[in-house]
């Protein structure tokens, strides 16, 4: 594991454990872990950007977007939209319609998510009901979340890696964010291991990468929230923040970001978070962020755990 608190602009690296089984390799601000679905916070920065520079539109319909033809459901009227992808109001499922089951039977099948590639993606929407009408309702989405990544990168007519270099990692100078880390930084990747301590190599997200597929390094996550924190920072940004979905009175999404205020009697602070393999969180008015990695347990997706660090699925 490797951690890195940032309060008063300054930031600390710290390291424990080894990064493989029997190493004596300590995770240090280098080294490259998974980030999980703090993956989706980059795809929606990506987003702001497109917006921002009028390549995309936050109220553009996916389906313009995709390939010619594909069926993009639609309730009660209302089609799935990109702010709703990156605010999880689309109504979509969580997972790829047949996944869940596929994953209660089969708990331990490995890379789960290797087959969600952009051949299958249109037959599973077609196939696809949503939960509710796009826009009413928050429901979490790895799908939508992967959806969303893959429509960018069809528009910028390059990769979902390709999109995230050119729109945020070159930008904000984040130069160990890649989804290709094993062939890029090799020796420097934090191993995996499952629930019994055996190593185990690390997911394909395929053509959902947008959901999760990003690794990172302490440094690179460090500077990353430092942009967040920067009220003054570039346009994006700043759009990232403007656009909220309210889920109560108390909570809210924005572009990629969950949002709460905390209760009086926990000192009523502002937290801006999202959770993956490791966890960002930024909370004012005193800004600390601890972007933290932890490659332990893998198994097949499960529901989402707000701050889980056992390894699961993206989300």
């Amino acid at each position: 594991m490797s951690w890195s608190p940032l309060a008063d602009g300054h930031t600390g690296f710290a390291g424990a454990g080894s990064t493989e089984k029997g190493g004596s390799g300590t995770p240090g601000a280098s080294t490259l872990f998974e980030i999980g679905s703090v993956t989706k916070t980059f795809t929606s920065l990506a987003l702001a950007r497109m917006a921002v520079a009028g390549t995309v539109d936050l109220d553009e319909p996916l389906a313009r977007l995709l390939p010619e033809g594909t069926a993009v459901p639609s309730r009660g009227g209302k089609e799935i939209t990109l702010r709703h992808l990156s605010t999880h109001t689309s109504g979509l499922p969580r997972l790829p319609k047949g996944m869940m089951l596929r994953a209660l039977l089969r708990p331990r099948t490995p890379d789960p998510y290797a087959g969600c590639t952009a051949d299958v993606l249109p037959s599973w929407l077609a196939r696809t009901r949503l939960d509710a009408a796009p826009g009413s309702q928050v429901r979490y989405s790895n799908l939508g979340a992967g959806l969303l990544g893959l429509a960018l990168a069809r528009r910028a007519g390059t990769s979902h890696e390709q999109l995230v270099t050119t729109q945020v990692c070159a930008p904000l100078a984040l130069s160990d964010t890649l989804v290709s880390a094993a062939a890029a930084r090799p020796g420097r990747l934090a191993e995996g291991h499952d629930d019994r301590l055996r190593p185990t190599p690390p997911w394909n997200l395929a053509d959902t990468a947008g959901a999760g597929g990003l690794w990172s390094t302490a440094t690179d996550l460090a500077s990353y929230v430092r942009a967040q924190l920067d009220c003054g920072g570039p346009a994006e940004l700043r759009l990232s923040r403007q656009v909220e979905h309210r889920s109560n009175r108390f909570s809210w999404m924005h572009l990629g970001w969950t949002a709460h205020r905390l209760h009086p009697r926990q000192g009523a602070h502002l937290q801006i978070w999202h959770n993956g393999g490791p966890l960002t969180r930024i909370p004012p008015p005193r800004p600390t962020a601890s972007p933290s990695g932890s490659r332990r347990k893998r198994t097949a997706p499960a529901p989402r755990s707000r701050l889980r660090v056992r390894r699961g699925p993206p989300g």
